[in-house]
């Protein structure tokens, strides 16, 4: 039976969630950081990566999984590069961290591009992508997570879902800003139908057994968007940072990989049975592109804006009565959120209480 929902206005679930992660021991900043993250989302539809996401990141805080004060250093460095070690940070927090690094390099190398090793859980990628757009600039950032979905022809997870996004500015409209996975849907939104109750469609997922499921409950491996295309770019996106931060997500689990100390102190490494699933842990990538290195801004700002109107003007097909560009329906359900309050379904609501509860936080009105 689907669950009903409640709206929810969003300033005061904003001071909830960063109240919930202060207790949870992070720094007041970085709690607000991480609160503009997952209220970012929810604003906007991306409702996967929202405040549904606190209980999650509590327990893994709880766990040891997560760090609330983590020690978020450089480790390496050239005039248009980085390898930032997150020290398990929580992502937001180390990823507005890497943004801001990136943009000042971009100014004055034309580029900057970090590799962020460590980290965890990074919320809606748009996010960071568009605060890059915003500044003027181009912005892309990806991701890849231990194996969570099937390559294709494959009955078990192999590689991650790896989500992408890229963001270029505009001067009349919205930056464009594509957000996506690349699995059929993000996890998230089987965790949205699991706070719903409802079933996902055939084609989402496999369950244990490798065979398709509809239930939100017991799948296993997610499966990739176009086939092929969509496991081959989570293969390669693995290849652009996992492998050169030296903290491979795939391999142990693929292969089983288990590095020894042998008595001279030298390391082996042998291979055991695969199916080694490491704990919670990622590495990003986030560059930024001054345009203006290569041509004059505010010329390709009216540039993009000519293709999205051209794109919009194009013949439609039947069944639709418009064509969108990427980050504009979100944008325009940020408008109608912004006034109208954020809709929470019953298992979102029914966890949030129990947070509330262990902290001792009043819930925002209407909870």
């Amino acid at each position: 039976m689907v669950q009903t929902e409640v709206r929810v206005a969003w300033e005061p679930l904003s001071e909830f969630t960063k109240k919930v992660f202060v207790q949870a021991g992070l720094p007041p900043q970085d709690a607000a950081t991480e609160t503009g993250a997952l209220i970012w989302a929810n604003l906007r539809a991306v409702d996967s990566h929202g405040v549904l996401r606190i209980p999650w990141y509590v327990e893994n805080i709880d766990k040891g999984v997560m760090n609330p004060k983590p020690n978020i250093r450089v480790e390496k460095e050239t005039p248009a590069t980085l390898l930032i070690e997150a020290d398990r940070a929580l992502g937001p927090v180390v990823t507005v961290f890497a943004v801001d690094l990136v943009m000042k390099k971009a100014k004055q190398m034309g580029i900057g591009w970090a590799i962020i090793r460590n980290l965890t859980h990074q919320g809606a990628l748009g996010y960071y992508s568009q605060m890059i757009a915003e500044k003027g600039m181009a912005g892309i950032v990806f991701v890849c997570n231990p194996p969570n979905m099937a390559p294709h022809g494959a009955r078990a997870p192999g590689v991650p879902n790896s989500p992408i996004a890229i963001s270029a500015p505009a001067k009349r409209h919205r930056p464009l800003n594509l957000d996506m996975a690349t699995s059929v849907v993000a996890g998230g939104k089987l965790w949205l139908a699991v706070d719903k109750g409802i079933p996902i469609p055939l084609g989402w997922a496999l369950d244990k057994d490798g065979n398709p499921t509809t239930d939100p409950k017991n799948y296993a491996a997610l499966l990739p968007i176009g086939g092929p295309k969509g496991s081959g770019l989570a293969l390669m996106f693995e290849c652009l940072s996992s492998v050169m931060a030296d903290n491979p997500k795939l391999e142990p689990s693929l292969l089983g990989r288990v590095s020894k100390q042998k008595a001279d102190g030298k390391s082996e490494v042998k291979w055991e049975k695969p199916g080694l699933i490491p704990t919670h842990n990622q590495n990003s990538v986030v560059a930024a592109i001054d345009i203006s290195t290569f041509t004059d801004l505010k010329s390709y700002k009216e540039h993009i804006d000519n293709l999205i109107d051209g794109i919009k003007g194009l013949p439609k097909a039947e069944g639709f009565d418009e064509i969108l560009v990427p980050g504009e329906l979100e944008e325009r359900t940020y408008l109608e959120r912004s006034q109208k309050g954020i809709p929470l379904p019953e298992g979102t609501i029914r966890n949030l209480r129990g947070i509330a509860e262990r902290f001792g936080i009043k819930l925002p009105p209407g909870l």
